[in-house]
């Protein structure tokens, strides 16, 4: 048992050396858990931030004045006001998102007890402004309204009074929900692709058959891929969570950071044992980098990180069930959004320690298989 755990050590090694001497991979994990969480972070596109809108004002009154004025940054570029003849040009010009049109009399109108309405073109070709934007500017003129005809005392109060309480993200920051996903995501790219490459580039080297004649078991270079590899993005994911997340993006984390980074351990041993899978199908690199997005993309699209699980077909539901990433994502959820516990997340311990021992062990019969055909 000590030699089976003194080659383990040894090979671990040589792989971090192996790793080490190479600026590449180095470069892609700095990036990954540095500059992409930042990116991710700041730049969410499906955010509405500076959005270009005009403004066709043909009541030219207070009211009017008062809904234009309730365009402001950092969600709208302050709107211009343009004439009914430009709409067309400047929509099909792109130079604005939304163009709102306000009728003659339409203050008026309002006083009088009629329903006068306002007209919103949107250019959906932007769509995430699109759909957010059109949200954003019709509850802003819904507001401002509702207070004009309060002030008014005219009868337009509803007779429920929606109170909006967000748990867990009282001001709807997207950034928190981006930086904390791209890290999710990073740490299953990176685990897959350090340890597909490592045994590659021991194929494609010939150092794979000088470790055959040591008196080492392919389960012994398996493991030490594993852990070695494992290590390295454990160790990049808590520098992420603390430097990047809590301190350059000052993103608050609920709950236990040592609780999530065991989480993190357990979807690694999976994604690493993943990986040699794939590595032991794929001949060369490149095969291994196309078989990486045809297996990537799935993970993180279906596993819930960008969208809900709820709105997936209940088939796609039920067979992502079996991937790894489903239940890593919603134990890294629950644990930094709503700072869970053990008692919480116990089920998708479970179902990780399950995937993992089941990749595992098809990864190693595998990896004897590809060893005997050598």
């Amino acid at each position: 048992m000590h030699n089976k755990l003194a080659n383990v050590y040894r090979l671990g090694v040589k792989e971090l050396w192996s790793l080490w001497r190479d600026p590449m991979m180095l470069l892609l994990i700095l990036y990954a858990f540095s500059a992409s969480i930042y990116v991710a972070g700041t730049s969410m596109p499906e955010t509405l931030h500076k959005a270009p809108i005009a403004v066709v004002d043909e009541d030219q009154s207070g009211l009017s004045g008062r809904i234009i004025s309730a365009f402001y940054l950092p969600y709208f570029m302050p709107p211009e006001l343009i004439s009914l003849s430009e709409v067309d040009a400047a929509l099909d010009a792109g130079i604005y998102s939304f163009v709102l049109t306000i009728p003659p009399d339409f203050e008026q109108d309002l006083l009088a007890g009629r329903s006068p309405k306002i007209q919103l073109s949107v250019d959906a070709t932007r769509i995430s402004q699109a759909f957010s934007g059109s949200g954003y500017i019709e509850q802003i003129i819904s507001s401002e309204i509702s207070e004009f005809s309060q002030r008014h005392r005219l009868n337009t109060s509803l007779p429920v009074d929606l109170v909006l309480r967000a748990s867990f993200n009282p001001n709807l920051t997207a950034s928190w929900f981006g930086s904390l996903m791209e890290v999710i995501n990073s740490v299953t790219m990176i685990s897959i692709i350090l340890t597909g490459a490592a045994l590659i580039r021991e194929r494609e080297h010939g150092t794979i058959e000088h470790l055959l004649v040591m008196p080492v078991t392919p389960g012994e270079i398996m493991l030490s891929k594993i852990l070695s590899m494992g290590m390295v993005v454990l160790v990049a994911t808590g520098f992420s969570l603390t430097v990047m997340i809590k301190t350059v993006l000052a993103v608050p984390v609920e709950g236990s950071v040592l609780l999530f980074l065991l989480i993190t351990a357990l979807q690694l041993f999976a994604t690493t044992s993943m990986g040699i899978f794939m590595a032991t199908v794929a001949r060369s690199m490149p095969q291994f980098g196309l078989l990486l997005i045809l297996v990537l993309l799935p993970l993180q699209l279906l596993s819930g990180g960008m969208t809900p699980r709820e709105s997936m077909p209940e088939a796609i539901q039920v067979i992502m069930l079996a991937a790894p990433n489903t239940h890593f994502v919603a134990a890294s959820q629950a644990i930094l959004y709503r700072g869970a516990g053990l008692d919480v997340v116990w089920p998708q311990i479970l179902s990780l320690l399950l995937i993992g021992g089941l990749l595992f062990r098809f990864s190693l019969q595998r990896f004897r298989k590809s060893l005997s055909t050598m």
